[in-house]
């Protein structure tokens, strides 16, 4: 299955663990305050599990969105 590529905004840093656990994946802070996290998703339930996560920790989501074709 070929992965797509997604951008997660959260509001907030995070912190070095979850960094840490996300190896793979582009962890960009932006000026606004909110965190960009881009990386491959290769189903649904890959990103359903990533928002789980954010969810899990009380890291509120901004956007998703899917980068490139």
């Amino acid at each position: 299955m070929l992965a797509r590529t997604v951008e997660i905004v959260v509001r907030g840093r995070l912190g070095s663990p979850l960094v840490a656990a996300l190896d793979g994946y582009r962890i960009e802070p932006v000026a606004d305050g909110t965190t960009r996290v881009t990386g491959p998703v290769v189903d649904q339930p890959m990103l359903l599990g990533l928002l789980e996560m954010f969810d899990d920790l009380n890291i509120e989501v901004v956007s998703v969105n899917r980068v490139g074709s």
